[in-house]
């Protein structure tokens, strides 16, 4: 099982990236969520520029939030600073649609953005249309201006049977978000494999929070909903945006909901929702909302146990399928960056072959 690193594109990020690459991990990705933090294509361009190994992720863009044209010439434009190192997970964007009050796209839609961006950053001649008028484009200034000869690992982001058949058809693998069900990872690749043309390798991957604790430390005290509680709350405010979802929770988290939507101020069917529920999104949570991160959440969405327990667990997901976790460190990123490589490090040398989840390129 290999390891990455996710953050939010802010300034600094290129010295994560430096400190990941230095640590051994094997991707290092940056959210693509324009109301909420830096952008992605500035933020991977500077990583870049300090870095030779480490792959170089974005999680996720959308066919509602880039035209095609401009998010294939960002692509292309950064895999000519990182040849062969780019990594775009393309989804409906639900969080980055939602944080402007608007819907997701359809999967058909997801499906028609990830062919074009997948043909245009190869260098081929694809079908763009803007109303009416439909005409062939390609991308004209290759070479040193943008690379279209070293592949690009595409993604579609699946919590769905439907995303994953899209995954399928376009040939790329998965990344899904919180989602450590084996039962459901095992699902998506069914789907993908049904759907496929022809057998493909492609990888997996899960963003996620993950946080040790020893023996006789509290699963659920302040230090662990520290930790974790970043990826609880984007649960919570999904259910907040979606009161179909959340009636499908259950009662105590149901309960989080309305107290979350009471906290922001706001309500389920106010028009301006999302401008109270966003804020601070996918950073650390504020010590008054540890009480909304509740244990059956903490358990589901992220990884926190003991060693032994993180390596059971781990061991499962990679049974499913995955290939590669990636962590969303909050609280001091260098320093559980430095702490997550020698956990993986540890559970790499207990294990034969290279199933222990080690942090290596």
């Amino acid at each position: 099982m290999r390891t990455g690193i996710v953050v939010t594109a802010q300034p600094g990020v290129e010295e994560l990236a430096m400190r990941a690459e230095e640590l051994g991990f094997s991707s290092f990705w940056v959210y693509d969520t324009p109301m909420l933090h830096g952008d992605p294509f500035v933020a991977l361009a500077l990583c870049a520029k300090v870095t030779s190994r480490i792959k170089l992720g974005i999680g996720v863009t959308s066919p509602a939030l880039r035209s095609t044209p401009a998010a294939a010439s960002g692509l292309a434009s950064l895999n000519a600073l990182a040849p062969g190192r780019i990594i775009c997970g393309v989804g409906t964007g639900n969080t980055a649609r939602r944080t402007l009050g608007q819907r997701p796209s359809t999967i058909a839609e997801l499906e028609t953005f990830t062919a074009a961006l997948q043909d245009l950053c190869a260098g081929r001649t694809v079908e763009y249309r803007e109303g009416d008028l439909v005409r062939d484009i390609r991308l004209l200034h290759t070479g040193r201006h943008a690379n279209t000869v070293d592949s690009i690992e595409f993604l579609v982001a699946a919590t769905g049977l439907k995303a994953a058949a899209v995954a399928g058809r376009r040939g790329t693998g998965i990344i899904s978000f919180g989602l450590l069900n084996p039962t459901a990872w095992h699902a998506l690749d069914h789907a993908r494999r049904q759907a496929a043309n022809t057998p493909n390798d492609v990888e997996s991957y899960v963003m996620t929070a993950l946080h040790l604790i020893d023996e006789d430390e509290d699963r659920y005290g302040d230090a662990v909903r520290d930790a974790t509680g970043h990826i609880v709350m984007s649960l919570l405010t999904f259910a907040a945006e979606s009161p179909a979802f959340a009636e499908g929770l259950g009662t105590e988290e149901r309960d989080a909901v309305r107290r979350l939507l009471d906290r922001r101020g706001t309500t389920t069917v106010a028009p301006d929702r999302h401008i109270a529920l966003y804020p601070n999104y996918l950073g650390r949570i504020a010590p008054e909302d540890r009480d909304l991160i509740l244990p059956p959440l903490i358990d589901a969405l992220t990884l926190v146990g003991t060693r032994d327990d993180l390596l059971t667990r781990i061991a499962a997901l990679e049974q499913a399928g995955i290939n590669e976790i990636v962590v969303h460190p909050v609280i001091d990123p260098p320093t559980e960056m430095a702490d997550l490589a020698k956990l993986a490090g540890d559970f790499h040398s207990t294990r034969p072959g290279d199933a222990g989840g080690a942090a290596k390129g």
